[in-house]
This record gives C-alpha cells, structure tokens and sequence, in this order.
C-alpha cells in the first residue's frame, strides 16, 4: 500500500522543547487514522505541520507524492486538505449556511465581475456548489433544521457539526479532525461517531483525528498512533496498541487497557 500522506522523520523545535522527536506515518487513502497521546505529547503540533501552520525543523511532508512542507495554509487546503479545531473557529453572528459556504472558498472561480451580476459562469458554479452543499453536506449531517439559524445560538455539539459541515464543503481529499467530540455529552458523541463514519464511506474522505474519548478511538479507528513526548512510541490496528506495553505505561493505564 502506498501512503496517501506520508510524515518522514518530523522535528519540530521551540527553543529547547522538542514538540516532535522524529516522527514519521504513513496514513493510507481512505483510512480512519487516530493520533492518540497525552497532553504535550505533539498531537496537535502533528496538524498543525500538516496544515502549514507550522514548518518543520526538520523532514519532509508528503501528500500524494508532493512534498508540501513549506507550502502555506492556503496552499495545502488547495490541495485538499482540511481540518478542525479543538476550539471551535466559526463566525458566531453568521448563519449556519454562510459558515457553511465559506468552506467553497478553495473551489471559487469565476471573477469578480461575473460575480458582482451572477450571470455565466458565476451563476452555474453558484449552482453547483450550492447543490453540493445542500444535498450532501447538510443532508449528511442532519443539520437541515438548523441552517437558517445564527452559529451563536445554538448549542455546543451543533456548533462542532457546523464546523466540520465547513470543512467538508471544500470537498477535501484529506480531513483532519481535531479532538471532534471534546466537550459532548454521550448522545451527542454518539451521533459524532456516526457522522464520521458516514463520511468515511460516502465522500470518499481519508481521515486523521486527534481523540482522547478512547471508546470511541478503538471502536471506529483503522489504525491508531500513540504519541509521547513528541515521539511515536506505537502505530497499529486498535487491539493491537490496547495491548501494548509501552501505551498502557505512558498513556492508557492498567485500568483503562483492561476495560477496552
């Protein structure tokens, strides 16, 4: 198998903190690849080097065979990367649907002329991208009721699903997922899982995703990579890495590894 997205020997450095020691992964194309790890342990600095947020010290990022290390934030979504926040980044005093669309910003291309007077081809690809959106996006995540509503109003996990409603209107190739059910409560986390899964098989989406709820890690995950310390102490199917040795000792515990 030949990654879809490859991280080779990935160093990252702030003064004297190493926040990644040599960190490489492969993640295979349409996968469900989980980063799991302690606090500090460089989940997020992961993403971060993948999104072009940050440059790495050191090593080289693949996607697709394009190494898009130094490219910038904006040049990686072109690619069609996506990702979101732990904290959610939405425009609270806009409406769901205009959060919404601002995720077809990679996909705009008529002018601004056309635009101003939405005839030609402003007028079609306004067509298009609002079929993709109405038909897939919010059809797909449930939010039909909801996208007339300002963000700001709504609850917590409603505005999580917004966000990732978002990040999938850029009909991403890759979609990473920072922490998606942090902060739920069981029902919504339940609904979350459900969703991902959905995305996972109907759009044709490979998906990385930053998790700490470990229910959720093992039972929907291909694949898990455990981090500390900035270093990759394991990578495997989730019933191998609930066994492993050196993850119960820095990450899950004994209890923990004996209930999963």
């Amino acid at each position: 198998m030949t990654g879809q997205l490859n991280l080779e020997n990935i160093r990252l450095q702030f003064g004297g903190v190493k926040a990644l020691d040599g960190v490489s992964i492969e993640v295979i194309r349409g996968e469900l690849f989980a980063i799991i790890g302690p606090n500090g342990a460089g989940k997020t600095s992961i993403f971060n080097c993948i999104s072009g947020l940050y440059k790495p010290t050191a090593g080289r990022i693949l996607f697709e065979g394009e190494d898009i290390t130094k490219l910038k934030p904006h040049q990686v979504a072109e690619r069609g990367i996506a990702r979101t926040f732990q904290n959610i980044e939405l425009f609270k005093g806009m409406t769901v649907l205009d959060n919404i669309k601002l995720g077809r910003h990679v996909h705009l291309k008529s002018g601004v002329f056309a635009g101003s007077f939405f005839f030609g081809k402003a007028q079609a690809e306004e067509l298009r991208h609002r079929k993709m959106i109405e038909e897939r996006v919010i059809d797909l995540l449930e939010i039909e009721g909801i996208r007339k509503k300002v963000v700001g109003t709504l609850a917590y996990g409603l505005q999580k699903r917004v966000e990732l409603a978002r990040a999938l209107a850029m009909e991403p190739k890759l979609l990473l997922l920072d922490e998606p059910m942090a902060g739920m409560n069981v029902e919504e986390t339940e609904d979350m899982a459900r969703f991902i899964l959905d995305i996972k098989e109907e759009m044709d989406v490979t998906l990385i995703m930053i998790e700490h709820d470990m229910g959720v890690v093992m039972d929907i995950s291909d694949r898990v990579c455990v981090l500390d310390f900035g270093k990759k102490i394991a990578e495997g199917p989730p019933k191998e890495i609930q066994r492993n040795p050196h993850v119960i000792n820095a990450y899950l515990g004994k209890a923990d590894a004996e209930l999963f």
